[in-house]
C-alpha cells in the first residue's frame, strides 16, 4: 500500500427501510452478496485488502487492471467482490471456491470458470488527501468521476429518495437486499453506524464453528451438522446447529479444514444441548461461516438455518448476533 494510509471498512447496521417522510435524506444501493474488500491503487498497482485486514490480491487477478482505470491517481476505494450464477444473480455459493484459493494455477483456472466483478460503492482517499469527511453524496459523485468502468469492475447505480422502489427491485432481481445510506454521512472507518442501514429480504447470520457431529446414512463418513456460536459478553455462546445447505464438495472441504482444529473440550462458554454434545467433535473456534435462517428462537437459537458458505473476511472474535426482526418487504 506504500504511502497510502490503512483504512478499516465502515459497517452497516441491520434495520428497517427509512420512513417515507425522511427518504429524501437517504440514498440506496443494492446489497451485493459477496466479500468486502478495500482497493489500494498506488503507482499503477492494485492491492486488495479484506474486511479483516488480509491481503487477497492474488486471489483475483482479473481485477488487476483496475489500477489503470482511476485516471493515474493514487486512491483507496471500497466495494464488494461478487460472483454471479447462471441466471446472472449474485451468488455467495458461486464465490466460495474463489475466496479461499491462492494457488496460482488453480486461480488461473477459476478466473475462467468463476470470474468475479468488483462492485465499487465508495472512495476514501484520493492522492495525498483523505475524503472520508465528505458527505456520502459527494463521495459517490467523486467515485463516479474517478473510476472508468471495466469488464470486471463497475460503479453500480444508486437510488435517491426511492427506498421502497430500490428494495422492490432487489427482490425482483433475487438480491439479498439494499443498503440505505444517509446522504450527509461521512465515512466512519471501522465503525458500525445506523447512518448505513442494511435492509434485508432474507435473514443471514455470520457464525463461528465450534464443533461438528458425524453424519448418518449416506453422510456417515462425513459431517452431519456443524455446531455454531456467536460472541456475547466476551464468550462464545451456542447458537444452534446446521445440517442443510451443503454440497458434497463443501462437506469434504470442511472436514479437511476442521481436522487440524480438533480439541478435547467445548469452546462454547455455555452448555450445548445433550443431543448435540453427546457425539460432538469439538474444534478451535477459528472458522467463520454464514447461514440463512428463519428467526431467532426465544432461547436464542437459530431456527431452520441453512449453510451458505465459509467467510475468510471476518475474524471469529468479531462475530456477533444480528437480530433484525421481521424481514422488510416493499409494498
Amino acid at each position: 500500500m506504500g504511502g497510502l494510509p490503512a483504512y478499516t471498512p465502515m459497517l452497516a447496521q441491520v434495520g428497517p427501510l427509512p420512513a417515507p417522510a425522511v427518504d429524501e435524506e437517504w440514498g440506496h444501493e443494492m446489497k451485493w452478496d459477496g466479500v468486502r474488500a478495500l482497493a489500494y491503487v498506488q503507482d499503477a498497482a492494485l492491492t486488495l485488502i479484506s474486511r479483516n485486514g488480509k491481503d487477497v490480491t492474488t486471489a483475483y487477478p482479473e481485477l488487476y487492471a483496475l489500477a489503470g482505470a482511476v485516471g493515474g491517481r493514487d486512491v483507496v476505494l471500497d466495494g464488494e467482490i461478487v460472483a454471479f450464477d447462471e441466471a446472472g444473480r449474485p451468488s455467495f455459493s458461486a464465490l466460495q471456491p474463489r475466496m479461499h484459493q491462492r494457488d496460482p494455477a488453480r486461480v488461473r483456472h477459476l478466473v475462467q470458470a468463476v470470474p468475479v466483478t468488483y462492485m465499487l460503492f465508495d472512495v476514501l482517499h484520493v492522492g495525498a488527501d483523505p475524503v472520508i469527511a465528505l458527505p456520502y453524496v459527494e463521495r459517490r459523485a467523486l467515485l463516479e468521476d474517478i473510476v472508468t468502468p471495466g469488464a470486471r469492475w463497475q460503479v453500480p447505480a444508486w437510488f435517491r429518495d426511492e427506498g421502497a422502489e430500490a428494495l422492490s427491485l432487489s427482490r425482483r432481481l433475487g438480491i439479498e437486499g439494499i443498503v440505505s445510506k444517509r446522504l450527509r454521512s461521512p465515512y466512519r472507518p471501522g465503525r458500525r453506524s445506523p447512518e448505513w442501514t442494511k435492509v434485508k429480504n432474507f435473514r443471514t447470520q455470520e457464525v463461528v464453528v465450534g464443533g461438528w457431529t458425524p453424519g448418518k446414512g449416506r453422510r456417515s463418513a462425513t459431517i452431519g451438522s456443524l455446531l455454531l456460536g456467536v460472541n456475547e459478553g466476551g464468550r462464545l455462546v451456542y447458537a444452534g446447529n446446521v445440517g442443510t445447505g451443503f454440497t458434497e464438495e463443501a462437506l469434504r472441504e470442511l472436514l479437511a479444514i476442521l481436522a487440524p482444529l480438533a480439541r478435547g473440550t467445548s469452546p462454547f462458554g455455555d452448555e450445548v444441548p445433550r443431543e448435540q454434545a453427546r457425539d460432538a467433535r469439538w474444534v478451535e473456534p477459528a472458522l467463520v461461516g454464514e447461514v440463512q435462517y428463519a428467526e431467532w428462537t426465544p432461547d436464542r437459537r437459530l431456527r431452520h438455518p441453512s449453510w451458505r458458505g465459509l467467510r475468510d473476511d471476518k475474524a471469529p472474535g468479531r462475530v456477533i448476533r444480528e437480530d433484525p426482526g421481521p424481514p422488510q418487504l416493499a409494498g
